[in-house]
């Protein structure tokens, strides 16, 4: 017997059987290289993997990353420390002009209130020098001629003139009719000069 006899056995059916089950596996082979290289177009990036980091590099990176945190934290509780500092000097501060403002508030409030008791003063000591003058007029005029020609020799003559002004001319020329010559023209030129301000109307 031939060794290629049993392809032709029972009609050529073993022959077909082998011929259809090469075809197939060939076809099987073909679909799955297919199939990986599709694999490979749609997904690229799934046959490369990442570099792995070694576990010391790690450790460095979170290291240093710690320490980066730590420097910030740091910053932000100086500057937190320095603004408090701040706000406590600008209280400070302000609390100092409150109660300098209170003090000067205080200050003028009682120069205010000295200028008007000096005021006060002023007009009574006024009133009082004012009604002393003119009671001591009244007293002049009511001595005699003579007597008060006396008083006004010895005072000064524009002391005696400011008398003379404010009492009566018919008193006033007693007096002077009374005074020296010398006396009497000293107090006349006074009073012709206070005269003399006087506007004419």
């Amino acid at each position: 017997m031939k060794p290629w006899a049993f392809l032709t056995g029972r009609n050529g059916r073993g022959s077909i059987l082998l011929i259809a089950g090469l075809l197939l596996g060939s076809a099987v082979l073909r679909v799955g290289t297919g199939a990986g290289q599709a694999v490979a177009t749609e997904n690229p990036l799934a046959s490369i993997q990442e570099p792995e980091v070694p576990a010391e590099n790690k450790e460095l990176t979170s290291e240093v990353d710690r320490e980066r945190m730590s420097k910030m934290l740091r910053s932000f509780q100086e500057r937190e420390t320095r603004l408090a500092e701040r706000e406590d000097q600008i209280e400070m501060r302000m609390k100092a002009l409150t109660v300098a403002d209170e003090q000067i508030e205080r200050r003028l409030s009682n120069l205010q209130q000295a200028e008007e008791s000096l005021r006060e003063l002023l007009a009574l000591a006024n009133t009082a020098a004012e009604d002393d003058l003119t009671r001591l007029t009244s007293v002049y005029e009511n001595m005699k001629p003579k007597d008060a020609a006396a008083l006004f020799e010895e005072m000064e003559p524009a002391f005696a003139a400011g008398f003379l002004g404010r009492m009566r001319p018919n008193s006033a020329a007693g007096i002077l009719a009374g005074l020296s010559p010398q006396v009497a023209y000293s107090i006349s030129v006074i009073l012709a000069g206070r005269n003399a301000d006087v506007p004419k109307g």
